[in-house]
């Protein structure tokens, strides 16, 4: 009997993502749920919605309310935060890489340490240097960096962004099951119970 399965979808300059991203493998290892990682860019997306940035920049207030919240459920979690500078970050080699690593434990650490340099320690993720050191201790194959930079990858990531947009996504993180979407963080919970019931 096939085992429940989940699709997390994320971007790496979201905050809530960060969150999802270090609690979602060991829920839904404990929930009996396979998870598929997937990259996409919110970029293109909020460009659609007529956005040039996070919406957490265009309004101050709910700017304001998402870092303070942000400071609380990562407390709640044993995690920190630091507000990267620039913020949002620059995403795109790093989801780049994520989309060209195989499915695994590896994609999971390299994502993992993508998140924590951003959002624990306030790194510039669009730094090759940063991503090169995200990929070593995730022990990623040698010359995936390479491989993330090739017209094909290039595009699958394109197409990977369509398809969210495709799916109704316009935010991050997403956990999808099935038709059923649930975005933000405090619908991961609810999003593993559906994949259960329904898996």
């Amino acid at each position: 009997m096939a085992r429940p399965k989940l699709e997390f979808w994320f971007e790496f300059a979201s905050t809530y993502s960060y969150l999802s991203a270090m609690r979602l493998p060991s829920m839904a290892q404990a929930a009996g749920v396979d998870v598929v990682w997937r990259p996409f860019l919110l970029g293109p997306i909020f460009n659609s919605q007529g956005w040039k940035t996070s919406p957490f920049n265009i309004y101050q207030a709910k700017g304001n309310y998402m870092w303070r919240d942000m400071a609380r459920r990562a407390e709640r979690f044993g995690l920190s935060v630091e507000k990267p500078d620039p913020f949002p970050q620059n995403s795109l080699l790093a989801a780049r890489v994520a989309q060209a690593a195989p499915e695994g434990a590896q994609k999971v650490a390299f994502c993992q340490n993508v998140y924590l340099m951003e959002f624990s320690e306030g790194q510039d993720i669009s730094d090759p240097e940063v991503i090169a050191a995200c990929v070593e201790l995730a022990k990623l194959p040698e010359g995936i960096i390479e491989a993330a930079q090739s017209d094909e990858n290039k595009h699958a990531l394109r197409l990977s962004t369509e398809e969210a947009g495709r799916r109704g996504i316009f935010g991050a993180p997403n956990f999808v099951v099935g038709e059923e979407l649930f975005w933000g963080d405090d619908r991961l919970e609810e999003a593993l119970e559906w994949a259960v019931r329904d898996g």
